[in-house]
């Protein structure tokens, strides 16, 4: 599911209470912007029920070039974690069960 349609859930979705397509995606752009200000600056931002944005950092480490085969060092980096809620987990293991 991409970002389109999940604007199209949110507009058909009555008890959101979009009127039209732009308002829909501006709402959808301001919880991504929320989400990603709060992993940036307090490392994590949690939506109760559904999961956990946070901040993780992986340590520098040895690897290989994958097209010579040359020893080189990759160094330490932040990314973003995802830890996934139960009552998420809970319903797609219900739906998946049908």
């Amino acid at each position: 599911m991409n970002k389109a349609q999940l604007v199209d859930i949110l507009l058909k979705n009555k008890d959101a209470g979009f009127e039209s397509k732009a308002a829909a995606e501006r709402a959808f752009d301001g919880v991504v912007a929320a989400i990603k200000e709060g992993v940036s600056k307090s490392g994590k931002a949690q939506i109760i029920g559904f999961g956990t944005f946070s901040k993780r950092t992986r340590g520098a480490r040895n690897g290989r070039n994958p097209q010579t085969g040359e020893a080189m060092k990759i160094p330490a980096f932040t990314t973003v974690g995802f830890k996934v809620g139960k009552e998420f987990k809970d319903d797609v293991n219900k739906k998946g069960k049908k």
